[in-house]
């Protein structure tokens, strides 16, 4: 079938869609993507309150309707009609500290056919901080426990930092390949997904008020389930992959009726084989609403990055970390690689308009032709990209060989084409931008259905957004496939859009009445102040010690005892959206000397490597710095200074390193002075070939042979009696010195004795 083909299979558990064929799909005479949206944003004041909506003149609007409601609410209040001329709405009976949700539907008339479109956004005027989030249940790939068990620690503070509750739980990784359709495996399939989903369950029957999230990392088990194709393929129905399986904690997920045996067209993947007690089950729809928000990172089975998937894994949770912290800054708009255009209606598209105006104004939002060339150059927190697709590519956007050969500047994406949205497959292109080295955090399959993150404008987490696009049946329009069971986040879904760079440096000391002192450097970001908190543990849960926001970077607490603070920057978040106080992420520090010190890694290189002298060596460190007070990372060879790093990520290139063996190691400097220094590692430099050797003369038919190549080094020194013999003898060994200079004497040689050397 051609890749640009996609269309939508429907199964008795569903009711019938007509959908027309990607490759044959004729354009409605004037139709664009832009009938389809409307691009609404929000200005906001306070005094009177009033929230004014905007949206782009259409011309060919013959009419708009304007509904509210509370953010809770599972129905839209009453309607007000708007003249086709519209471009704005003002809302008077608002408040201060309110926020409320709208929508705009218009109608319209091209000269050829009526269409409709609809805008979202959640709007407020100073909506409150959120300081706590809930409880996120945190599945871990045991295969990393301890190679990443820096960075996890660090996951689960900046969780806690950002208010969430962590609940973790080490897992076996998925060892029962999908694609294995022998009866042989089926139950130990199924007991790999029940036992994941009874830890998930566990922690929410134990508090269902407060368990919100559930974070995937690695390769957990992948659940799979229906017999469905939602882009299209006949030869692509079947079970695909259902991360919201354990997001639903009141559905029936049943296996004894799906065979797609009998489906007109087999799989062509044995992934998406589905038969009655295989460990896939039935359901093509949700059984249930999800309770819960899921999100996965799972960079296995990714052959064509160079990297191996632990390494993936370290690299997104720096790059998560770094995003969270605001080391990594990208510009505040959105693009569309758009090529399919409205497809009869569909228009994937319009769903990143729709999105970014309420992010950041219809202006804010460009439609650009090449997906990578751009990102190259230019950032985006925000993209949408589109075309017929493969496992691995869309049409007009790109391939996964794009994402390893690049570093897109962009966060959040939504991409959509066929096949790929089946992301369990290798050099999968939807899970791609997950691997890339610096920016892309999370990545959706977007277009059927549509998915609504523009609660994200006024600072809710993407998991939100995850788990509303997988309940919206007709809250929100969508196209086709709304409740379908495909529908998955790839990302941390505790991200939120508008980081602020925390404060730093922070310190605690006993004061003389009885209490504590606490101090901090002030964030670079023009923040509205600061809040203080306090808790028995670094893992929370906090509670808020001020009762307003503080100015500066000071606080003292009549209590002494062994709690851990935290202290936040909250800064009053101007977006597309209105206004609302948005925290930072939090830094830690107790009264115990130990808990400030930062922990710090040599991540590169390993232990035992050996290196061409021509290539050069990598060195990377990481840090774990509740405090947020390291200053500088400093590099180590043999004990003497390599190079100094101010800012993360920790990362040096040792260049033209000379021949030799090498104890590395790195060390974090704090700004009070204290400091932690890594493990060390030992490598070998080497010029890839076995040493020159110079025969000197000393008389009497005594030679001098000696080299020069890696220092410490042990090399055996070998001869032939004469040109003629092909047998090698062994004369004797000779180790390197500090310079890397090795030497033998032969008292026994002959004028026409060859000499040479080998190692080991």
């Amino acid at each position: 079938m051609p890749h640009s083909r996609l269309n939508i299979h429907c199964t008795a558990l569903h009711a019938a869609l007509a959908c027309a064929a990607l490759c044959a799909a004729p354009e409605l005479p004037g139709q664009s993507v832009s009938d389809y949206a409307v691009l609404l944003s929000a200005s906001v004041q306070t005094d009177p309150p009033r929230i004014t909506l905007s949206w782009p003149f259409d011309p060919s609007a013959t009419n708009y309707v304007e509904y509210r409601k509370t953010l809770t609410a599972t129905s839209w209040g009453a309607a007000t009609s708007l003249a086709g001329a519209a471009t704005s709405f003002v809302d008077s009976s608002v408040s201060v500290s309110g926020a409320y949700e709208y929508r705009i539907s218009k109608t319209g008339w091209n000269g050829a056919a009526s269409y409709t479109g609809n805008g979202y956004l959640y709007a407020g005027i100073q909506a409150p901080l959120i300081e706590s989030r809930g409880k996120v249940v945190l599945i871990v790939d045991n295969t990393f426990t301890t190679s990443l068990a820096l960075e996890l620690a660090r996951l689960q503070q900046d969780l806690a930092g950002d208010g969430w509750n962590v609940l973790r739980h080490d897992v076996p990784r998925m060892a029962v390949d999908p694609a294995n359709t022998s009866s042989s495996v089926w139950a130990a399939r199924a007991s790999e997904l029940a036992s994941v989903k009874a830890l998930i369950k566990a922690d929410y029957n134990a508090d269902p008020a407060n368990v919100k999230t559930v974070f995937l990392f690695g390769h957990a088990p992948v659940p799979y389930s229906g017999n469905i194709a939602p882009d299209g393929h006949p030869e692509h129905i079947g079970a695909w992959p259902a991360d919201v399986y354990y997001g639903d904690m009141h559905g029936v997920w049943t296996d004894d009726a799906v065979n797609t045996s009998g489906n007109a067209s087999p799989p062509s993947d044995p992934r998406n084989v589905n038969a009655p007690g295989d460990g896939k089950f039935d359901q093509s729809l949700l059984p249930a609403l999800a309770q819960l928000e899921v999100g996965r990172v799972d960079l296995a089975n990714l052959p064509s990055f160079s990297k191996t998937e632990g390494e993936l894994l370290r690299q997104y949770l720096n790059k998560d970390h770094y995003f969270r912290h605001k080391f990594i800054t990208v510009q505040r708009r959105g693009l569309v690689d758009d090529n399919f255009g409205s497809f009869s209606g569909e228009a994937f598209a319009a769903d990143g308009g729709r999105n970014f105006a309420p992010f950041f104004g219809a202006s804010n939002t460009f439609a650009i032709s090449d997906w990578f060339s751009t990102l190259n150059t230019q950032s985006y927190l925000w993209g949408y990209g589109c075309g017929g697709g493969t496992f691995t590519s869309a049409d007009g956007v790109g391939s996964t060989s794009d994402f390893v050969a690049n570093d897109p500047r962009v966060v959040f994406t939504m991409l959509f084409g066929s096949w790929f949205g089946d992301w369990d497959s290798p050099d999968n292109f939807l899970r791609a931008g997950l691997a890339t080295s610096t920016y892309t955090l999370c990545s959706a399959w977007a277009g059927r259905p549509y998915w609504e993150f523009h609660h994200m404008g006024l600072g809710e987490h993407i998991g939100f957004s995850a788990r509303l696009s997988q309940n919206n049946s007709t809250l929100y329009a969508a196209n086709v496939a709304q409740q379908w069971v495909h529908v998955a986040l790839m990302g941390d879904p505790t991200l939120r859009m508008h980081p602020v760079a925390p404060p730093g440096d922070l310190r605690i000391i006993s004061n003389g009445s009885g209490g504590v002192d606490l101090s901090w450097s002030l964030s670079p970001d023009p923040v509205a102040g600061y809040h203080v908190y306090r808790a028995a543990s670094s893992a929370g849960p906090f509670t808020r010690l001020t009762s307003a926001l503080l100015a500066d970077g000071r606080y003292t607490d009549n209590l002494v005892s062994s709690n851990v603070y935290m202290v936040r920057a909250v800064n009053l978040e101007l977006s597309g959206s209105g206004t609302y106080f948005n925290p930072s992420q939090g830094i830690f520090q107790s009264l115990d000397p130990a808990f400030g010190l930062p922990a710090i890694v040599l991540v590169q290189p390993a232990n035992g490597a050996t290196f061409l002298s021509s290539a050069g060596v990598q060195l990377n460190a990481g840090v774990f710095d509740p405090a947020n007070s390291v200053t500088n990372v400093i590099f180590f060879t043999n004990g003497v200074e390599l190079a100094e790093v101010a800012a993360p990520p920790y990362a040096w290139a040792w260049k033209n390193a000379p021949l030799g063996l090498y104890q590395l190691s790195v060390k974090a400097i704090c700004a009070s002075g204290l400091s932690a220094t890594s493990a060390s590692a030992a490598v070998v430099v080497d010029n890839g070939a076995a040493p020159l050797l110079g025969v000197t003369s000393l008389g009497d038919n005594v030679w001098a042979i000696g080299g020069q190549d890696v220092l410490g080094r042990t090399y055996r020194i070998q001869y032939l009696p004469d040109v003629l013999s092909t047998n090698w003898q062994d004369l004797g060994t000779a180790t390197a010195d500090s310079s890397g200079l090795f030497q033998l004497i032969d008292s026994n040689s002959v004028p026409q004795r060859l000499y040479r050397t080998s190692y080991p």
